[in-house]
């Protein structure tokens, strides 16, 4: 791995749960601007990775380097600093629900600036603008959809301008068409901020929209890596091939499936 060529350096990354080892030395590294997915089955640890490059959990051995500055050794101090290089939005979107979209867009800059109100709710609604809620800033959480809700979380994992975003399962739950306009969103802020992009996420048409790499996770281990038409096409491997060709076999009919439906 390149250190100058990579913003994140995950090295020989070990997770073990009782007895149970969860990842089992996953190496790899992502580049300034790339977007990344993380994909596999259900229960192959993607989230649990996700969580680990975050700092959330501490691994059994194995470093995380966040541009240059590994977070699993960081002290108190410098694991502040590193958090502030990155904004997470989960699968759920965890906005408060008893605040306004604008209240929790400011909240990372109510903990982490010491910027006046004035200004702090100018950058939450800038954030906003970028999602496309401006209009929305003083709705609360139940007030919106689901879509938008995804789209406040993005906006508030973007409120200190950080370098990388991770998000996690952000289709999850969506109707096709609102999953759709968030891979717009998505592709639209990376190539107008130039950030950084960590998903984890299980969508074939999503993956293929926004993904320029994907790593596939199964047993504790990366079993593919590469972009995910490549590995559509070309991998060899059992699991990857029933993964990416899976919407293809839930689509099939056998010929008593088409007898019935006529």
């Amino acid at each position: 791995m390149n250190a100058k060529s990579s913003i994140i350096q995950v090295e020989n990354l070990t997770v073990k749960y009782d007895n149970d080892i969860i990842l089992n030395k996953i190496t790899f590294d992502i580049t300034p601007g790339e977007i990344f997915v993380i994909i596999g089955p259900s229960g192959c640890g993607k989230t649990t990775l996700m969580n680990h490059m975050i700092g959330l959990q501490k691994p059994l051995s194995g470093n995380v380097f966040i541009d240059g500055n590994n977070i699993i050794t960081a002290s108190e101090k410098q694991r502040i600093n590193i958090l502030n290089e990155i904004g997470v939005m989960y699968q759920s979107g965890a906005l408060f629900g008893s605040m306004n979209l604008l209240e929790n867009v400011r909240l990372p800059l109510e903990e982490f600036s010491n910027l006046p109100l004035e200004a702090m709710n100018t950058i939450a609604y800038d954030k906003l603008a970028l999602v496309g809620l401006d209009d929305y800033y003083n709705y609360m959480p139940a007030e919106i959809s689901g879509g938008m809700q995804k789209r406040a979380a993005i906006a508030r994992a973007m409120a200190l301008d950080p370098k990388i975003l991770f998000l996690d399962e952000p289709s999850a739950g969506l109707d096709p068409i609102t999953s759709a306009h968030l891979d717009e969103l998505i592709l639209d802020l990376s190539q107008t901020l130039g950030s950084t992009f960590v998903i984890v996420s299980h969508e074939l048409p999503s993956i293929y929209y926004i993904a320029e790499r994907v790593i596939m996770l199964n047993d504790g281990e990366i079993i593919a890596s590469g972009k995910p038409e490549t590995l559509r096409d070309h991998c060899d491997n059992v699991l990857v091939k029933e993964f990416f060709h899976r919407g293809l076999i839930e689509n099939h009919q056998t010929p008593e499936d088409k007898r019935e439906t006529n």
